[in-house]
């Protein structure tokens, strides 16, 4: 049986993006990402290409490379949602509401 995983770390993990976008630092791949020449364009691109690779992922069955995949497009999804000016709180809330 695996052992429960604290469901914050998403939070956790969204507060550094905000901390990053914030504070900019150019070691930082956050950083990088929300500063890009490209703009916005730059992390929706990254959401693309990690959609597809998780698409594959679970297509072919591989379960390790399915949750390396899906990890990758949480953080960049998360990061798109930074670079939009949308707070993960409004997204929490539309999903508790559809919960009902």
């Amino acid at each position: 049986m695996t052992a429960p995983v604290d469901p914050r770390v998403i939070g956790d993990l969204w507060s550094v993006i905000c901390e990053r976008a914030a504070h900019p630092n150019e070691e930082s791949y956050t950083s990088r990402l929300l500063n890009d020449k490209k703009g916005i364009d730059k992390v929706l691109e990254k959401v693309g290409e990690e959609s597809t690779e998780f698409i594959l992922a679970v297509k072919n069955g591989v379960n390790e490379r399915t949750v390396e995949e899906t990890a990758d497009l949480l953080f960049h999804l998360l990061v798109a949602l930074r670079a939009a000016g949308v707070d993960l709180a409004d997204v929490l809330r539309e999903l508790e509401h559809r919960r009902k």
